[in-house]
C-alpha cells in the first residue's frame, strides 16, 4: 500500500469501535478503500485482489498517524497481518501494535521504495530474531511468471535490518503479553522470595 499518512480512521473507521472484544474488526480493515457504499469491493483495491495475499503489510511513510485507538492493531491482526513495515510509525501506533502481537518493521526510505516497487509475484521475509527483513531473490520460475507493474523492481535478496525494543521482542518470539512474561517469571520471583524470608 504505496500511500503515505495513513491514519487510523483510515484503517478502522470510527463507526466500528463499538465493540468490546477484538473479534471482527478484520472485515471492516481499511472499509471506505475496500468496499463501495453498497457494500461490493472496489476491484482495483490491493487487497481485493487475491495476488496480495500474506501476513506483510508493506505501507508508505507515516503509517498509523492520527489518535491513539487500539482497534487499527485489533483491525490488522483480525484480518491476518502480523508484520506492517513502513518508514515511520506513530508512536502510539507502534506501542499498540506490539502490545497486540504484531511487529512493526521501520525501514529506511530508499529499502521502503525498493520493496513498493517490487514486481507483483516478489516476496519478502521478516525475521523478528535476526532483526532483518529480505527481498527474497527471485528464481527462474518466479522469473518467468507473468510481468508485475510497468518499472517493477527484480527480487534480488537484498536485507536490511530493524531495531526493536528487547522486551518486546522476547514477548513477540514467546508469544508473551506483559502477564505471560511476568508469569514466566514466576521460578525467579518465588526463589527472590525465598531468599527475603
Amino acid at each position: 500500500m504505496p500511500m503515505e499518512n495513513v491514519d487510523t480512521d483510515q484503517i478502522i473507521p470510527a463507526r466500528f469501535l463499538k465493540a468490546t472484544t477484538k473479534d471482527g474488526f478484520g472485515e471492516n480493515l481499511f472499509r471506505d478503500w475496500r468496499y463501495a457504499s453498497s457494500g461490493t469491493p472496489v476491484p482495483d483495491f490491493i487487497l481485493n485482489n487475491p495476488l496480495y495475499e500474506g501476513q506483510i503489510l508493506v505501507a508508505g511513510k507515516n503509517f498509523g498517524c492520527g489518535s491513539s485507538r487500539e482497534h487499527a492493531a485489533w483491525a490488522l491482526g483480525d484480518y491476518g497481518f502480523r508484520v506492517v513495515v513502513s518508514s515511520f510509525f506513530a508512536d502510539i501506533f507502534r506501542n499498540n501494535v506490539l502490545n497486540n502481537g504484531l511487529l512493526p518493521v521501520q525501514v529506511s526510505e530508499p529499502f521502503l521504495q525498493k520493496l513498493l516497487s517490487l514486481d507483483r509475484l516478489a516476496t519478502i521475509t521478516v525475521s523478528l530474531s535476526d532483526q532483518t527483513i529480505t527481498i527474497d531473490a527471485t528464481g527462474p520460475a518466479t522469473a518467468t511468471g507473468p510481468a508485475g507493474p510497468a518499472g517493477a523492481a527484480a527480487a534480488t535478496g537484498e536485507t536490511e535490518t530493524f531495531a526493536i525494543n528487547g522486551y518486546k521482542k522476547t514477548c513477540l518470539i514467546n508469544g508473551f503479553d506483559d502477564i505471560d512474561y511476568l508469569l514466566s517469571l514466576r521460578p525467579e520471583i518465588e526463589a527472590y522470595e525465598r531468599t527475603r524470608s
